[in-house]
């Protein structure tokens, strides 16, 4: 079955690495239409409840993967965060995608993100089902409508957009941006050299990068230094809404792993930022550079290579994220999780 999923969606490409210049609408008047594309997984809810609650952004779909837990449960739990959302994630479909990566086994990250993907007492039920049509397929027709104005904000393996991007070759020069959460300008998180998301799915992310889309990328080396500390946790419960706590109560969930792992006071925020550079890119500092990423078996399988000072005088094919203004970020979080219910 993996290998009849691969060959349908590498099937007539024909696309190839093309730099990073394409002019974008940056009118601040102008919601930006987004697709939201994940995992949840605890920060992908998060980022997810940032995302709908900012008036920036017009999110037009949410479409699950296969990640952090299994495709049912990503897509149980898209319809909850939804739900969490209140009036603001109401009138939003969302859609299931692929459940397997396009070549390797599938990996998840349950140790992180709890059995359930979203540990968390007193959840709503999602509201609806989801929707029939495929997640790639979704992509596909909203990104044809919108030519040029849709950005899809990724915070998962990157499956359903290669699938997407494989089934129409030309797609890549229709998407205004893809932002993604995954990868890192140094190690990784799953394995000393891959992040999770891109070692879920290598060949996907090989594919997208090497589309020709305009692309951020926003990897662990900024995500590490945005912690969720017990301080900061406070101050999302002391919201006093439902959103606010059911926020705290994820990040406290992983705090203990990344206090014992990686030495830091608290869980990162990882897609929590992926979001904000959509919604707010100058909290960032970005960088254009090379990246490829790993496919081989081995050591750097899944490993996203960055050429950081341009030693291969290769064209850049992403903007990376280098920098955060990390309280900026925080407060922005706030703000927006506490306009919810």
């Amino acid at each position: 079955m993996r290998g009849i999923v691969a060959e349908r969606s590498l099937r007539g490409s024909g696309v190839g690495p093309a730099p990073y210049n394409r002019a974008v609408n940056t009118d601040p008047q102008l919601p930006q239409k987004v697709i939201l594309d994940g995992d949840p997984g605890l920060d992908d809810a998060v980022a997810w409840l940032l995302t709908l609650a900012s008036p920036e952004v017009g999110v037009l779909g949410i479409t699950a993967t296969h990640g952090n837990v299994g495709l049912p449960l990503t897509v149980h739990n898209a319809g909850v965060t939804l739900a969490l959302a209140g009036e603001v994630g109401a009138a939003v479909p969302y859609f299931a995608g692929a459940d397997r990566p396009l070549v390797a086994d599938a990996v998840t990250a349950a140790a992180i993100h709890g059995d359930s993907g979203l540990p968390a007492a007193g959840l709503p039920q999602p509201t609806r089902p989801p929707e029939a049509e495929h997640a790639a397929d979704f992509i596909i027709r909203t990104v044809q409508a919108y030519p040029h104005e849709v950005t899809l904000l990724a915070t998962g393996p990157l499956t359903n957009l290669a699938l997407a991007f494989r089934l129409v070759p030309e797609l890549p020069q229709l998407v205004r941006e893809v932002v993604w959460m995954g990868g890192s300008t140094a190690g990784g998180n799953r394995t000393p050299a891959a992040e999770f998301n891109a070692l879920a799915d290598p060949h996907a992310a090989r594919i997208v990068f090497e589309s020709g889309v305009p692309l951020r990328m926003v990897g662990l080396n900024v995500t590490m230094q945005c912690v969720a500390d017990p301080e900061r946790i406070a101050a999302l419960r002391g919201l006093g809404n439902r959103a606010g706590e059911v926020c705290a109560e994820l990040l406290t969930f992983y705090a203990g792993v990344y206090r014992e792992r990686y030495g830091l006071s608290g869980g990162a925020l990882h897609d929590p930022l992926a979001a904000a550079a959509v919604i707010r890119p100058d909290l960032l500092d970005w960088q254009p550079m090379r990246v490829d990423i790993e496919i081989q078996e081995g050591l750097n399988f899944g490993r996203t290579v960055c050429d950081l000072h341009g030693v291969t005088e290769l064209v850049p094919n992403a903007r990376v994220a280098v920098g955060v203004r990390d309280e900026a970020f925080f407060a922005l979080l706030l703000e927006r999780i506490e306009a919810l219910p």
